[in-house]
């Protein structure tokens, strides 16, 4: 059955547009929404931008035309069901390093859309096709939940970017969303008496944006909620400082203060020693390997994550594994442009006994793919924002689905060790 693509503008939570695909063999029709990073990295596939008048300058009228005029032929005729075939037709039309002749968003929004389809033929979940084309074993994942934001994603002082609730002491899937929405609600509780109402408005992932400026601050408060729930043993906290954000002329700038590499690292230190810390992710910029390499001898047990490090790029794992310069994916399929590149991410990381967690962006939609493909995969950890707003919570909802009806196990506090 011959495959039928039609791409289309749409818009993401922020308002924004990003690209829509329609993918169809005449009696079933898939779809795949492309979601958009506000902290990007600068390793990353090029998301296509039309940089003209309308949106701004962000409308995705070309990458919608590269999917109708230029994919749609070059896959007619392939099998849904053969991903990796789909996506090396589009890389071999593309002929880029980075997907900058078609974008991106224009190639991720074929295969995502391809990928559903295969499923639906196959008459399976997409978790389980996930779980066929990675060859891995289904796995309820840890969600971690931004709930207090700065840097990039809110408006005060926080040089630090997302603050996280980490529930990898629950028994399940339901059990850690429950408890996690629950201390979200109390930390709602505590920040409104201090700071007000307006303390609690909620930024692009749903987190709250206090006026805070001192790093170690939204720490103390998510330590405050989770004590005053008698949580302890089964809450932890994950940071995502997003250091490339406050790299300036070789230092980071962080409240004011110029810290080299060292200094940062010591802070670091004195955080995973004083708070219930179980996943540090970008600590240091991007193309800082000896900060990377620091961290790494100075906290050697916790989950280091690479995001706008790795860019969930082969190569760039390749070349992080040879200088130890942490210990984690984040997995992001709009930063590398297609599900068999992800897939093939996730599996590199494994293959080192590394862990994998799979991530939302900033800019989100309505689709759920990564609920599924974190449970096909096995990675075992989720970030998906906050337990609030529509495009994050459709994410939770369809994990709460998927544990109703696949009895996959639940990953717990073991997808973090080291």
């Amino acid at each position: 059955m011959a495959i039928n693509l039609k791409a289309r503008e749409v818009i993401d939570s922020r308002g924004n547009p990003t690209v829509e695909v329609d993918a169809s063999d005449g009696t079933n029709r898939a779809r795949a929404i492309v979601p958009s990073g506000a902290s990007t990295g600068v390793h990353e596939a090029l998301e296509l931008r039309d940089k003209d008048v309308r949106y701004g300058g962000k409308g995705v009228r070309t990458a919608v035309a590269n999917v109708n005029n230029r994919i749609a032929p070059a896959l007619a005729d392939l099998d849904p069901k053969d991903q990796g075939a789909i996506d090396h037709a589009m890389f071999t039309l593309d002929a880029t390093k980075n997907k900058s002749a078609l974008g991106a968003n224009a190639i991720l929004g074929a295969s995502m859309a391809c990928c559903r389809l295969a499923a639906m033929q196959k008459g399976v979940p997409l978790y389980q096709h996930v779980q066929d084309i990675s060859s891995r074993k289904a796995l309820m994942p840890v969600p971690c939940l931004n709930v207090i934001n700065g840097g990039v994603h809110a408006g005060n002082d926080l040089d630090m970017q997302e603050y996280m609730l980490v529930p990898a002491g629950a028994d399940n899937f339901a059990e850690a969303l429950r408890m996690a929405a629950e201390t979200y609600h109390h930390l709602k509780g505590l920040l409104e008496k201090k700071y007000g109402k307006n303390s609690t408005n909620v930024g692009d992932e749903g987190g709250f944006a206090p006026p805070m400026a001192r790093p170690e601050e939204p720490l103390e408060f998510l330590t405050a909620a989770i004590e005053e729930l008698g949580l302890q043993d089964k809450m932890m906290i994950a940071m995502d400082p997003a250091s490339s954000e406050m790299f300036k002329e070789g230092k980071y700038l962080v409240q004011g203060t110029s810290l080299s590499a060292g200094e940062l690292a010591d802070r670091y230190q004195a955080m995973a020693q004083t708070f219930p810390l179980i996943s540090l992710e970008d600590p240091f910029d991007q193309d800082d390997l000896e900060g990377w390499k620091l961290i790494r001898q100075k906290l050697p047990k916790l989950q280091i994550v690479g995001d706008d490090l790795l860019v969930t790029n082969p190569e760039r794992i390749a070349m992080a594994m040879d200088n130890d310069a942490c210990n984690a994916l984040l997995l992001k399929v709009n930063q590398i442009g297609s599900v068999t590149e992800a897939i093939a991410a996730a599996n590199k990381s494994f293959d080192a006994g590394w862990g994998v967690m799979v991530s939302h962006r900033s800019g989100e939609t309505e689709d759920t793919f990564i609920a599924d493909l974190v449970v096909g995969l096995g990675a075992g950890q989720i970030k998906s924002g906050a337990p609030a707003r529509g495009e994050r919570t459709a994410k939770y909802n369809q994990l709460l689905r998927i544990e109703e009806e696949s009895g996959a196990a639940f990953g717990g506090r073991k997808v973090f060790e080291r």
